[in-house]
């Protein structure tokens, strides 16, 4: 599925699903949405997200991406309510169980990786941390205030974003070996799920696809690649094989930014 980019102004008046994205930046959020349209085969317009333009994110109901808008319906934000309408538009395709307590697990997973305090949150704040102190593995200054003052960075609680990100690593880790054990390759059950999806793309965060398979910003790549150590060390190969299991069988490459 080619990213189909139009204007602002084209979006605007354009009918079916349009997606803020950002350019040249494989934002997890943004990418996992992607990979659940292309898994359901859903067709969609992307638009590139303006941070300066209030107008548009009065559009997309959100200064943040990935935002949808469909049709003339309120446009949404949340991770959640983007996997809740992506269910609805196409439900022959289904990314969450039927039954309730495995709904449940996919869900729970799901939050944290994509959540407030969940693994892409806290990795968001700790390249905020370093950006800020000028170390090595953060963003620019500029782009490290814009995000601290966006996404609640505190100075106070910033030694322990690495102690987060490891401990949500390890749990992720620990499900997927515990459900190869029982010869299952998802996160839960027997099939793919939006959990799959999530830790697809928010992996990237911490070993992203080769420059052939998604080409970005250089300087976004080596903040990607730059990490400590004990995240290294926490980065189980279970989640990198998992990644590139779900990529080759599900999801496109090389991506489209």
């Amino acid at each position: 599925m080619t990213l189909n980019i139009i204007d602002f102004e084209t979006a605007k008046t354009a009918k079916g699903l349009r997606m803020t994205a950002v350019r040249g930046i494989p934002s997890p959020w943004t990418e996992a949405a992607k990979g659940i349209l292309c898994v359901k085969g859903i067709d969609y317009h992307a638009v590139y997200h303006d941070p300066f333009s209030k107008e548009m994110a009065e559009w997309a109901g959100s200064a943040s991406v990935p935002a949808i808008v469909y049709n003339d319906e309120t446009p949404v934000s949340d991770w959640r309510d983007i996997l809740a309408l992506a269910e609805r538009l196409n439900p022959d395709v289904p990314l969450l169980p039927n039954d309730e307590a495995s709904k449940g697990l996919v869900l729970e997973y799901a939050k944290l990786m994509c959540g407030k305090q969940g693994l892409g949150w806290y990795s968001r704040l700790q390249k905020v941390h370093k950006g800020l102190l000028g170390e090595e593995g953060g963003y620019s200054k500029p782009i490290a205030q814009y995000l601290a003052s966006k996404y609640g960075y505190n100075a106070e609680d910033a030694d322990s974003y690495t102690d987060k990100v490891i401990d949500l690593l390890t749990i992720l880790s620990t499900r997927l070996k515990e459900q190869q054990a029982s010869g299952k390759k998802f996160y839960e059950g027997d099939t793919l799920t939006a959990a799959d999806i999530y830790s697809t793309t928010f992996i990237g965060y911490f070993n992203p696809l080769p420059e052939e398979q998604c080409q970005m910003l250089e300087p976004i790549r080596k903040v990607f690649e730059q990490q400590d150590q004990a995240v290294l060390d926490a980065l189980d190969p279970v989640l990198i094989e998992h990644r590139d299991f779900i990529y080759s069988e599900f999801l496109e490459l090389p991506v489209s930014l």
